[in-house]
């Protein structure tokens, strides 16, 4: 397998310690077997998320040397709003500390209560954000995104029918508008077509419905439709990513992820009303329209990032990272879904620890002894992040992948590194019939798996 060689230079280097599996082990059960409360100090190799955690470059690095930091009217600003609208063209850029204070923004204004909002699939800030303001969040990608095994170039489609069917079923009035996330991370990082954004956009103009987009990983959906889609090899990641978003009347991103930056986000629209309307809402909680939350040295290291992770050879390298762990992890049977996706390997929790229901998270089971027997952290997206008990039911509801996520930090860790990886899952998962699965001790009633405790079976 052809992987390309890095296309940058290490300049500044940051250490990193082992743990012994006894300092796991103790950390692990002080943190009630959830990883999001492990120091950080204690991971070896963390692959948690990749939102946030990039390394800046030299030039971005210079640019918070130039930060203005005027509360009104920073020259940052106007560099950043350049930037953002070069790409995305939108004609209102509304500025955000992250992208879950954009959803928050976006969803409070316009969500009445019944109201719902089709997606590809949620990730897990999004639909908690529809659901806190009393909305209902479905999911809408093609039956494909289920099933691990299939190759599917597009896994991260909206399914056409199915969004005709809501609409039909629940009445324009019902829905303000209908979101599209690029890649599809809750379905495994899968990007979506550029064919199948036109035809939704066709469908939602019949209806009069606007379309939004979950922007956060565009570059990285944009290098895949060059490299798979007829008809866009020959062009610029630049150019696909304007006709992405031609098709859209507004965004929300965290430029945590491809805007390569470790705090930031807006939202882009060209609707005047409800730029007004959400700038008033931005006002109260976030700042000055023009910073939103953040020093102007940020806006500035945005505004480069966003043009920086346009780059070819970048993205050729970071999906080719990605794709090398996932082919490691194959060649040594671990499960994993398919096709790998753009910034992370999922790791196929049901197939791996088939000896434990899902009723006892699998996947949270397998996180917990990834971090224990290696120190390596990753995150689980199965049971604990979406399962809910029915509203009318009172039933317990599983989504129906459940997956660990390896999030890949974008220009931060060697090939060294994910063949550290690769080898660890590895070794696990020949031992894998020793995991027991897990029960909740604690749980917050939104976003559980960001502070729930749990302990073994």
């Amino acid at each position: 397998m052809f992987f390309p060689s890095e296309p940058f230079r290490i300049k500044v280097v940051e250490p990193i310690r082992r743990t012994t599996r006894e300092e796991r082990e103790k950390l692990i059960k002080e943190a009630g077997l959830n990883v999001f409360n492990v120091p950080a100090e204690a991971i070896y190799v963390d692959l948690l998320t990749d939102s946030g955690t990039s390394a800046m470059s030299d030039n971005q690095w210079a640019g918070l040397m130039l930060g203005d930091e005027s509360y009104a009217g920073s020259k940052n600003y106007y560099h950043f709003e350049e930037s953002v609208r070069d790409i995305f063209g939108f004609t209102h850029i509304i500025p955000t500390h992250q992208g879950r204070v954009a959803e928050n923004l976006l969803f409070s204004t316009i969500l009445e209560k019944g109201m719902i909002v089709p997606n590809n699939i949620h990730f897990d800030t999004t639909r908690a954000n529809v659901e806190y303001n009393k909305g209902l969040a479905l999911d809408l990608v093609i039956d494909e995104a289920y099933d691990p095994h299939i190759f599917h170039p597009f896994k991260g489609n909206m399914d056409l029918h199915k969004l005709e069917q809501t609409i039909q079923q629940h009445g324009v009035h019902r829905i303000p508008l209908v979101f599209i996330t690029i890649t599809n991370n809750s379905g495994g990082g899968q990007p979506v077509s550029l064919q199948n954004i036109r035809e939704t956009r066709q469908l939602l103009d019949r209806h009069g419905i606007p379309l939004f987009f979950d922007a956060c990983r565009f570059a990285e959906n944009c290098y895949f439709i060059k490299e798979r889609e007829e008809g866009y090899r020959d062009k610029s990641i630049k150019e696909i990513a304007r006709e992405i978003f031609s098709y859209g009347d507004g965004c929300t991103m965290s430029a945590k992820k491809d805007g390569l930056v470790n705090i930031g986000g807006f939202i882009g629209m060209n609707n005047d009303e409800l730029a007004d309307k959400i700038t008033t809402r931005l006002i109260l909680i976030e700042g000055f329209p023009t910073y939103g939350g953040l020093a102007g040295r940020d806006l500035e290291a945005i505004a480069r990032g966003l043009q920086e992770v346009l780059n070819e050879d970048y993205l050729h390298f970071r999906i080719s990272q990605v794709r090398h762990l996932g082919q490691m992890l194959e060649d040594e049977g671990v499960p994993i879904l398919k096709p790998v996706g753009g910034h992370a390997i999922y790791l196929n929790a049901k197939e791996f620890l088939p000896h434990i229901s899902q009723r006892q998270f699998p996947g949270q089971a397998l996180t917990v002894a990834l971090y224990r027997e290696a120190g390596i952290r990753a995150v689980e997206i199965g049971g604990l992040m979406f399962g809910h008990k029915d509203p009318h039911t009172g039933e317990d509801v599983w989504p129906e992948l459940e997956m660990v996520r390896l999030a890949i930090p974008r220009r931060v860790y060697t090939t060294q590194h994910m063949v550290y990886v690769a080898e660890s899952i590895a070794k696990l998962y020949k031992e894998r019939e020793k995991i027991r699965g897990l029960r909740l001790v604690y749980q917050a009633p939104v976003l559980r798996h960001f502070t729930a405790r749990l302990e073994e079976v």
